[in-house]
């Protein structure tokens, strides 16, 4: 492996001059003005709420509205899991929050692998983070269909119907991007407030109903404790991707020294909260023999409140709103770590065009790809790419965790960054063993076939960075001479 030396802190955070283009991220140390570089408008830092609403509005997708259902079978000890799980985030949340303190620059892990161990190891994460964002989009898209034929049976009744439902649902937040970063933390911020209402109605609300006899038993399965909670933990495992979001888009944060770490550790402090208490309330208000069957848990959790069926309709446009606005923050990520590897010479160079503060390209072309696995998702068979694909991104989504805890430690390890408190030093070494412990249990909870097919999807990339590292040693070869 090539080794790249990381670049000294001050070039990360140095402030730069009045003509610099502020949107590129290149110059993050001190809080930008609201309006874009050359006083566009369209181009706009995000504050601390936009980046928490970002963090929040990624990691709570449309997975939670199957949660409570899918755990079910395991008993009330799955709320154990989803506590461990909770702690393991918490501690990963952490470590990111360290690492955009070390390196506030788009591109998140990145940016920390490649200062930590060179150019293939950054081109590792960023490759994998980049096929979990699209592939993550594609199957995003299929999801909200089906909610949204009950609110628009039609979108339902044919194919190609659910086909252009689902592409419209991925091209409005990629139009949302390319009108640039003001709208796009505008989105987000609605689309999480929006979502955050239901959800919230059941999560608190729901404790006011809550009946204890419907909890069911604490172990349902027969199994022991460990394997109960090992094996529904291995449903929740993935319940917290996302949580890296303001790590990803460091360059478009306001101060990201700062506020990148808050972000982080309040959005996944807050989706932590939504998830455990509407869980548990999910839990209370429908008997556990009805809950294990059920097809949508917060639908009849509403209806147990309130009475009636119109629980359906109102947890549909959550579930709705709740995906678009995923979409509308996992599309930002999805070009911005090509952007950042492109600027490194590690993505093709066209990914680093940048307009209204949003890389196009890298939009562009995370939108058309999404868009071909979906057309493919409906006109081919029940067993194909987009079942392979869905399935590599439970691996390929844990490879960049399990490299930045990696960076954390080999930054304290060695030293880097100066000499700080030893109860600091203690801290942050404890919480990034147990995030690295965390990132291995992510990876193994893939499951054997996961890993087998992101392994060799992962390896197949070597091919296209290959390629750019030789185009990359080429440019160099002038300004270091020949040899």
């Amino acid at each position: 492996m090539t080794s790249t030396a990381a670049p000294p802190a001050v070039t990360d955070t140095a402030p730069a001059p009045p003509s610099a283009d502020t949107a590129t991220g290149t110059a993050t140390g001190t809080p930008a003005p609201a309006p874009g570089p050359g006083g566009d408008r369209h181009a706009r830092r995000f504050g601390l709420p936009v980046a928490t609403c970002l963090v929040m509005g990624n990691i709570i997708g449309g997975g939670i509205f199957l949660l409570p259902a899918s755990v079910a079978p395991f008993g009330t000890i799955s709320l154990v899991a989803f506590a461990v799980l909770t702690a393991g985030a918490v501690a990963l949340a952490l470590v990111f929050g360290r690492l955009a303190e070390r390196h506030p620059r788009t591109g998140g892990p990145y940016v920390y692998v490649r200062a930590a161990f060179g150019d293939f190891a950054g081109f590792l994460a960023a490759y994998s983070y980049w096929i979990t964002a699209w592939v993550s989009n594609a199957a995003l898209a299929v999801a909200a269909v089906g909610y949204l034929g009950v609110l628009f049976p039609a979108v339902g009744a044919h194919r190609w119907s659910m086909c252009l439902a689902a592409l419209a649902v991925q091209w409005l937040p990629a139009l949302a991007n390319l009108a640039g970063t003001r709208y796009v933390g505008a989105v987000q911020l609605v689309a999480t407030v929006l979502k955050l209402v239901p959800l919230l109605l059941v999560a608190v609300g729901g404790l006011f109903f809550f009946d204890p006899a419907n909890l069911g038993p604490f172990r349902a399965t027969g199994q022991g404790p460990v394997g109960a909670v090992s094996a529904s933990a291995a449903i929740l495992l993935f319940s917290y991707l996302g949580m890296e979001s303001a790590a990803v888009s460091a360059g478009e944060v306001r101060d990201p020294a700062r506020n990148v770490a808050r972000a982080t550790i309040l959005g996944t402090g807050g989706a932590a909260v939504v998830y455990l208490l509407g869980t548990l309330s999910v839990f209370g208000l429908v008997s556990h023999a009805r809950l294990v069957d059920s097809q949508a848990p917060f639908t009849d959790a509403v209806n147990a409140m309130f009475g009636g069926t119109w629980g359906g309709t109102l947890v549909a446009c959550a579930a709705v709103i709740s995906m678009l606005g995923a979409l509308n923050g996992w599309t930002l990520l999805s070009a911005q770590t090509p952007y950042a590897a492109a600027e490194d010479g590690l993505f093709p160079k066209v990914f680093a065009t940048k307009r209204r503060g949003v890389p196009v390209v890298g939009v562009l072309v995370t939108a058309a790809l999404a868009s071909a696995l979906t057309v493919y998702n409906y006109t081919a068979g029940s067993e194909g790419v987009f079942e392979v694909l869905v399935l590599v991104t439970t691996f390929t989504a844990t490879v960049p965790y399990l490299l930045s805890t990696a960076a954390q430690l080999y930054f304290l390890a060695s030293g880097q960054g100066g000499r700080v408190r030893r109860g600091r030093l203690v801290r942050d070494a404890v919480l990034a063993s147990l995030a690295f412990g965390f990132s291995m249990w992510l990876v193994a909870g893939s499951g054997y076939a996961a890993v087998y097919q992101g392994v060799l999807f992962l390896f197949a990339g070597v091919l296209g960075y290959a390629l750019m590292a030789a185009r990359k040693q080429r440019a160099a070869a002038p300004q270091g001479g020949k040899t």
